[in-house]
């Protein structure tokens, strides 16, 4: 999964991710039949009928999940389902006691017939904060919206019996003929007021979120692969038409990238675009599945800034293909929802997929060398603001918990970086012949979706698929506690590290605003308490004024964020008009835009004796 977090409407870029499940040998009746209603939807919630299967014990527990793979966070779906009720064949209510906020026990269960219950969506209670434990992560939610969209992430709306996961599940859905399913499942039933989809365990309809909607929707096929595009936009502002041509072209460049890795057949990319309105979604990013990515981003982005956070996202996602849906551990294939274990190698699941996610860029000509340098300097920088002394693989196996679970979003940086590194000493050792991805074919060879590794042998099935060297990083900064010599591992490759100045954003300096705003009249105030920097001092803007408009648009809280984001685009001398209220009075001012600069980090070729190897990094 990939986060998007605005911070005063600024994006920041976080993340994490998704994957598979357990079961249990079970004789008798082989089906669980679930009923989702999404016709009758009063006050946001809907009715969810199961029939249950044979049940051969005197009671039995019924779980939504604690937990989704890709998650890392407990997020406790129970707490959006009420009114649970047991049936047993002759329609009389049976006993159900609540064991906790995902469980619920039943009594003389060998009498059950079915159990029925409402779902509150997700999206309603996001505040940014924390809400019940960790606020839900939106594409990982539900929204219910009647005859607008349902977002439909199955986990949120059908649960399990204990020990009967591993049978198949028949889902029906019934819904408003003007509303259509984006997802990768094949819909078994022709009509359009119901669906009906068949997958072979639970984990497997996990796997498959929906998306309902009205019909916006484009296909299109890339080596074999048939792609799925959805979109959900309230006010219409974006088409999945609009959005098509460059999810095209980065898809076939993943494909392009991946090579005999990748078999998908079918890919789906869900995404929903909120208002960002009070009941509307707050968590944006996306989280992957086998087959399909879910997204959630603001509606008001620009187009550029929307392609380019899909780019971000999808790709990310998409790679999830090959770890951990590919090659993973006990621990990912028999996920326990309400009980996980953990694998201490989210370096590779998310830090190889993230490091893929921006490697494919350049070696697809998607950015250039400089591109990519700075989002390698990037990470560094960032991951230079975590614990690098934490032991990456300890981090990994506790991550649910403190002071691990703080370290989370390292998977993201240092995780890339060192799949960077491992890239790096492969291709050193091989004179640029092979590389990290070689690696991952061959775990794919040795391993694949069915097959999973032990968590603990890990380190010596890579050593032995590729040199000593790449044994003694793994032991020394991914299981150990010494920091990563990045510069030792770049200068292989000709670049070194160098100081630039970079343009920053006129509203915030990191988390820190020039800006207020009066939440009872909405007025966006200049801070008055800010040391002003030379954009509002050219303009003869003081502390107190409110900004009313700029460049003929008004701006209030209600689209603060526009503002913001807008203003990215903004370049050193461009003309600007603010109209402006000071002392109850409007005026106009007109000048020019002063950005800050500040200095950071980056990163740049300068040894051209070696190219060879830094091209064969690049485009091998």
């Amino acid at each position: 999964m990939k986060r998007i977090f605005f911070s005063f409407a600024l994006a920041s870029i976080l993340w994490s991710c998704k994957t598979a499940s357990p079961s249990a040998t079970i004789t008798a009746k082989q089906e669980v039949q679930v009923a989702i209603n999404l016709n009758d939807i009063k006050t946001d919630k809907v009715m969810v009928t199961v029939n249950a299967p044979s049940i051969l014990t005197d009671e039995i527990t019924y779980h939504i999940p604690k937990t989704v793979p890709g998650t890392y966070s407990e997020d406790n779906y129970g707490r959006y389902i009420d009114d649970l009720k047991a049936y047993d064949t002759k329609g009389n209510l049976l006993v159900v006691k609540k064991m906790d906020t995902n469980s619920w026990s039943i009594v003389n269960a060998k009498t059950l017939d079915k159990i029925t219950y409402l779902v509150n969506d997700s999206f309603d209670t996001e505040t940014g904060k924390k809400f019940g434990g960790d606020e839900i992560f939106s594409p990982a939610g539900s929204n219910i919206d009647a005859d607008k969209n349902i977002m439909l992430n199955t986990h949120c709306f059908v649960g399990y019996f204990t020990n009967y996961m591993s049978i198949p599940y028949k889902v029906t859905i019934s819904h408003p003929a003007t509303l259509w399913g984006v997802t990768s499942m094949t819909d078994l039933d022709s009509s359009t007021i119901n669906d009906k989809f068949i997958t072979s365990r639970y984990a497997e309809l996990v796997e498959n979120p929906i998306m309902y909607a009205k019909p916006d929707y484009t296909t299109f096929t890339v080596d074999g692969m048939e792609i799925l595009i959805g979109v959900y936009s309230p006010t219409g502002k974006y088409t999945a038409e609009s959005i098509t041509p460059e999810m095209k072209t980065m898809m076939t460049a993943q494909k392009n990238f991946l090579g005999k890795i990748n078999t998908t057949k079918k890919y789906s990319v869900l995404l929903y675009l909120s208002t960002m309105k009070e009941n509307d979604a707050k968590g944006f990013g996306a989280l992957e599945h086998p087959t399909a990515t879910t997204v959630v981003l603001p509606e008001i982005m620009p187009k550029d800034e929307l392609i380019k956070a899909m780019k971000d996202v999808v790709s990310h996602e998409f790679f999830h293909i090959v770890t951990p849906l590919s090659i993973h551990s006990k621990e990912i294939q028999y996920f326990d929802y309400n009980a996980p274990k953990m694998s201490q190698h989210l370096w590779m699941y998310e830090g190889v997929t993230e490091y893929f996610s921006n490697l494919f860029q350049i070696n697809q000509g998607l950015i250039d060398e400089e591109d990519f340098y700075n989002r390698i300097a990037e990470k560094i920088t960032r991951a230079n603001t975590l614990n690098d002394t934490m032991s990456f693989t300890t981090m990994s196996a506790n991550v649910l918990t403190q002071p691990y679970k703080d370290q989370y979003l390292n998977v993201y940086e240092k995780g890339a970086l060192i799949g960077m590194c491992l890239d790096i000493i492969i291709r050193e050792k091989s004179n640029g012949e092979k590389g990290i991805l070689d690696l991952m074919q061959k775990l794919s060879n040795e391993y694949g979706p069915t097959k999973p590794f032990n968590d603990e042998e890990l380190f010596a099935k890579i050593t032995s698929l590729t040199y000593p060297e790449v044994g003694t990083f793994l032991t020394t900064y991914v299981a150990g506690t010494t920091p990563i010599p990045y510069a030792t591992y770049l200068e292989k490759v000709g670049v070194t590290n160098i100081k630039e100045k970079v343009s920053g954003n006129v509203f915030l300096k990191g988390k820190i605003p020039y800006i207020t705003v009066n939440h009872t009249t909405k007025e966006i105030i200049v801070d008055p308490m800010a040391t002003l920097i030379d954009f509002y001092t050219n303009l003869g803007i003081k502390g107190g004024d409110i900004l009313v408009a700029i460049n003929d648009k008004p701006y209030s809280l209600d689209n603060i964020t526009e503002m913001i984001i807008e203003s990215q685009n903004w370049k050193e001398n461009d003309a600007i008009t603010l109209k402006i209220k000071r002392d109850d009075k409007e005026q106009i001012i007109k000048g020019k835009v002063k950005l800050p600069y500040e200095e950071k980090d980056g990163l740049k070729a300068t040894d051209s004796s070696k190219n060879k190897l830094k091209e064969a990094w690049f485009k091998a």
